[in-house]
């Protein structure tokens, strides 16, 4: 398998604090272990820019996307108590899109199986018109929406593992049944949202598969989860191209989280996934990173999480 893989040290400059757990240490820690373990140089590179506007405006409103932009000109500043900004962070956060749109764009024309974003800040609590925890824009959702309006990609499916519940995600196609939006995370958590009766309203009535978890829930039960809930929904909605907000934060080590996935939990979610990208949609499948805050478990899940769509579990 050839696997497209997206970093640049200009997400580092993403300054949020020496004590914030969303911090730049969680991608020197992933790039490191990568690079020791000789996982690095198996990757394909991929070259990326920062996404335009243009895409942006098609999950956020453009005062949301102007807000974003003029907070981090006169930072430092703060655009929810969780999240905040520094001098760079809006053409960063822009960056991160763009290598997910890259990512898209090398799938579809078959330069790799698949693809990795290893980029931060995170995306999936970002609203259309306003920042939480941690995330200034949906990559996910603009990437959705690119794939379809760019690529003529009728039906997405995000899959989102994270331990936090994507509400940004969830509610920019609440009502639209061409994304199938699919969530595992403990609840009740932040932020909140993410019950089982959360299911799509008007045309995205069923597209959408909350599975809220209890805290401590671990392997057996996520596994479950992917088995009897996920592949079925897949089968059923028959997505064109599959997109992972991987958060790694359901690791047994993580400190924000109570959950007990470990490495070889996210080896099989992985595994589960991949062959329904293979089964559904050719094996069009790209990654993107989320949470994960311990950095070293962080480091390895992202490895085994690679080995799984490098063919090499």
């Amino acid at each position: 398998m050839s696997t497209g893989f997206t970093y640049s040290p200009d997400y580092l400059e993403h300054d949020t604090g020496a004590t914030h757990p969303e911090r730049p240490q969680r991608l020197r820690s992933v790039m490191s272990h990568l690079e020791d373990s000789a996982r690095l140089s198996q990757l394909e590179r991929l070259e990326t820019a920062p996404c335009v506007e243009q895409h942006l405006h098609a999950v956020h409103t453009e005062a949301y996307v102007r807000q974003v932009r003029d907070a981090c000109a006169r930072a430092p500043a703060h655009l929810d108590p969780d999240t905040p900004v520094s001098a760079r962070s809006y053409e960063i956060a822009c960056l991160a899109s763009g290598a997910l749109l890259a990512s898209c764009d090398a799938v579809i024309a078959g330069r790799v199986d698949n693809a990795f974003c290893a980029s931060r800040p995170p995306g999936h609590h970002a609203e259309h018109d306003r920042a939480m925890g941690f995330c200034l824009f949906n990559h996910i959702a603009v990437a959705a929406r690119y794939l379809q309006h760019r690529h003529g990609i009728d039906r997405v499916m995000i899959i989102d593992w994270d331990v936090h519940h994507g509400n940004g995600t969830q509610h920019s196609f609440y009502d639209d049944g061409s994304v199938f939006y699919f969530s595992t995370h403990q609840h009740p958590f932040y932020p909140g949202t993410g019950v089982a009766s959360e299911r799509g309203r008007g045309a995205g009535d069923g597209a959408t598969l909350n599975v809220p978890m209890s805290a401590g829930a671990g392997d057996d039960a996520y596994i479950a989860a992917f088995e009897d809930k996920l592949v079925p929904a897949a089968r059923d909605f028959a997505p064109g191209f599959i997109l992972i907000s991987a958060g790694f934060d359901a690791h047994e080590a993580d400190p924000l989280a109570s959950m007990s996935v470990t490495d070889a939990g996210f080896r099989r979610l992985t595994r589960i996934v991949a062959d329904l990208a293979d089964v559904h949609c050719g094996g069009r499948l790209v990654s993107l990173l989320e949470g994960g805050y311990n950095v070293d478990a962080l480091a390895h899940s992202v490895a085994t999480h690679l080995d799984v769509l490098r063919g090499v579990d």
